[in-house]
């Protein structure tokens, strides 16, 4: 499949991905390396990995990261309760030693968590690993054996290779520095804000019920807003929720009604320093260039 096939794929379930993306997701994919996308929040990054799920016919497992993940809660840990009912039953009936100890360290008593999982299917699944800057910098040690060798060692049971490859999509929102280490075993693209253009086609592909002046309003709204000094830069998800706000209200002009216009700005402001500084003033000289 070329760059341009899985591209038209991904807008076919609507997601519209640049080239740059496109042609990152395609190398991925050949090479069978993990991606890593890099980028402010709101950007599409976990989506990219929702719509290839979508595409390739395959699950998505996703692991959320954040500070003081560890290996039990990303990796496998045991089910402590399941092996204390055991242990209590198998007493009773007389059965002690290592019979017992075999049978509750065996793989019938092991807890997947997504790590173990992704490597554990038939079929290759999508992995998302969100928001990697968000773990432990120790956290991301427990990743390289995963990424480099597809395999998980665990102690009573031994190495669990991998029965089939699982697509790696890792995100990062840029909050700290990731190991060398790690970045060595991705591909990398950066994920900007869309163009106008990509926005847009996004707009359309997502909404298209929305009347093409509005839509080209409410991109021009959205993209003049975001070069504002803002804490929480709106995403795309937001102009999402604006450009249906604004549909819903029947709102035809972002000019036609200011106080409207200023209610429906609790779709993309989302800090109340940020709507106090975006005053009814300030949206209307923003929507008047709007274009």
């Amino acid at each position: 499949m070329s760059y341009n096939a899985l591209q038209s794929d991904l807008a076919k379930q609507g997601y519209v991905a640049s080239d740059d993306l496109a042609v990152a997701l395609h190398l991925a994919l050949s090479l069978e390396r993990p991606l890593l996308l890099e980028g402010a929040a709101g950007v599409g990054k976990t989506d990219v990995a929702r719509t290839l799920s979508a595409v390739r016919d395959t699950r998505l497992i996703r692991l959320q990261c954040y500070e003081g993940l560890d290996a039990a809660q990303a990796i496998y840990e045991w089910n402590y309760q399941r092996q204390l009912l055991t242990i209590r039953a198998a007493a009773e009936d007389g059965e002690t030693g290592k019979t017992v100890e075999q049978r509750i360290f065996s793989r019938e008593f092991l807890l997947e968590r997504p790590l173990l999982a992704a490597i554990t299917q038939d079929t290759p699944p999508v992995l998302l690993i969100d928001e990697i800057d968000r773990a432990d910098e120790e956290f991301e040690a427990y990743l390289l054996e995963i990424l480099s060798d597809y395999q998980v060692s665990i102690p009573e049971l031994g190495t669990i290779t991998a029965k089939s490859k699982p697509i790696v999509i890792l995100t990062s929102n840029g909050t700290r520095d990731l190991s060398d280490a790690l970045r060595r075993r991705c591909l990398y693209t950066y994920v900007d804000y869309p163009s106008r253009e990509t926005e847009l086609a996004i707009l359309k592909a997502r909404c298209p019920d929305v009347e093409v002046h509005l839509s080209t309003k409410i991109i021009g709204f959205v993209q003049k807003l975001r070069e504002e000094t803002l804490e929480k830069t709106p995403g795309i998800a937001e102009m999402l929720d604006f450009a249906a706000a604004l549909v819903g209200l029947g709102i035809a002009d972002l000019t036609d009604d200011p106080a409207i216009l200023q209610s429906t700005l609790t779709t993309l402001l989302k800090t109340q320093s940020d709507q106090a500084q975006i005053t009814p003033e300030v949206a209307g000289r923003i929507a008047g260039r709007a274009a």
